[in-house]
């Protein structure tokens, strides 16, 4: 059986350390979506390790992890990062897989996610994207002409010839759509055929892997990228990336079956912060919000943009349950709100002085909802040594039972501080 870690706001909740904290006991970690525009930072001891498009379960010597094929894989920057990790002493070649039927992401792929960037931005629609070309590349994944790992590294006879056929039709597509750029195609083949014999020991049949391991009874977990209210059909459209960061990600991101699922676990700021443009019903644009932003460190791990700031916004996490099925919580950072002398939550939206029952799907109403706060005590004290959760004051508790209440999702771990020893275990029925 699988089980599952997805991010339940906006993204940057802190899903890598509890994906570290899961992984000393598993035997399969994969990636379902997404690409190197996740970022997930995981400290172990002295070192920091940050994750982008690799699976954060390579952390543990003993855990295989795959790329599924969901994910869309730049390979430069994919070797760049195993690079970089191998380098901080972590063995990871023999134990790290790609899904053969993972789409690739090409330089001009990037380049044309910054001029759709900056053409949006000249009518003031930007989204906000992180420039590393994933929207493009789902783009041409749904449009039935995108480059598949298999393509590249097959061996049949006219595998090469047909892939460089390919990589130049697929260019000039975009050429029609955006003109002449900058972009160097007889340097990218000649990379990419040296990358094709350096990919080519990572390459396996996703679908078999997963299903072998399902047989096997390895213990799997599953590392969601970015959060539900990014998905591209549930989030905060069009302000979203261009996958499905739910559940139903996980399905089709790894060809397994529901039935495959044991637990969804979300992953929750205590607060809540969001990258890029978009309404933000909770955001902080005063001293609150730059409190937050100062003490949580809130910066982009891979875009190194800071991050807007606000108070937990329940209606999104109540969404976000209905949608995802969370079986249990991780409230990060928790220690982030040690020195507020009160807190709130929000527990309702108002439209036109009415109520609103769901997450509005409509950006202009929701950039206009009056926000219902709950105003909780802080606790006014550093919980950063706490070992236990019984340790944790008792309006930190009451605010954690509170969020429990309203969601009808246990609390299953607190996350007090960086460290991947900061986190306390909550006994759950």
């Amino acid at each position: 059986m699988a089980d599952v870690v997805l991010g339940a706001q906006w993204g940057d909740e802190g899903k890598g350390k509890l994906v570290d904290l899961l992984c000393d006991d598993i035997e399969v970690c994969a990636r379902c979506q997404g690409g190197n525009n996740a970022g997930h930072t995981i400290v172990v001891g002295k070192t920091k390790y940050d994750f982008h498009m690799l699976p954060s379960g390579l952390v543990n010597p003993k855990c295989l992890n795959l790329v599924g094929s969901g994910v869309v894989v730049h390979l430069p920057s994919f070797f760049d990062e195993l690079a970089k990790i191998e380098n901080q002493g972590l063995k990871c070649r023999d134990r790290l897989f790609l899904s053969s039927r993972a789409h690739l992401v090409f330089d001009f792929h990037q380049r044309v996610d910054k001029l759709r960037e900056a053409e949006l931005s000249n009518k003031k629609k930007s989204i906000g994207t992180t420039g590393k070309g994933i929207g493009p590349t789902y783009s041409t994944k749904a449009s039935r002409s995108g480059i598949r790992v298999h393509h590249l590294v097959s061996d049949e006879p006219d595998a090469w010839p047909e892939f460089e056929t390919r990589l130049r039709r697929l260019f000039a597509t975009r050429q029609q759509r955006y003109g002449e750029f900058e972009y160097d195609i007889e340097g990218e083949l000649a990379r990419y055929k040296v990358l094709r014999e350096e990919i080519k020991p990572f390459v396996v049949d996703s679908v078999e892997f997963m299903h072998s391991a399902l047989a096997e009874n390895k213990k799997i977990l599953v590392e969601g990228a970015n959060a539900l209210m990014l998905d591209l059909d549930f989030g905060t459209y069009p302000y979203v990336t261009s996958s499905n960061t739910g559940i139903g990600g996980v399905l089709t991101g790894l060809g397994i079956p529901p039935t495959a699922i044991r637990n969804v676990y979300g992953v929750v700021k205590a607060y809540t912060t969001r990258v890029g443009e978009g309404p933000f019903p909770t955001e902080q644009l005063n001293e609150v919000g730059e409190k937050l932003q100062d003490i949580g460190f809130e910066v982009g791990v891979t875009t190194g943009r800071k991050r807007r700031c606000g108070w937990l916004d329940l209606v999104v996490l109540k969404y976000s349950t209905w949608i995802n099925g969370y079986t249990s919580l991780n409230i990060t950072k928790l220690d982030v709100l040690d020195t507020f002398k009160e807190i709130k939550v929000a527990v309702g939206y108002k439209y036109n002085g009415k109520e609103l029952k769901s997450f509005p799907e409509c950006l202009h109403v929701l950039g206009k909802v009056e926000v219902e706060y709950k105003t909780l005590p802080g606790w006014e004290q550093d919980i950063t040594a706490v070992k236990t959760y019984s340790e944790l004051p008792e309006n930190a508790k009451a605010y954690l039972k509170y969020i429990e209440d309203y969601l009808k999702v246990p609390v299953q771990w607190v996350g007090t501080g960086p460290a991947r020893e900061s986190m306390l275990v909550k006994a759950t029925k």
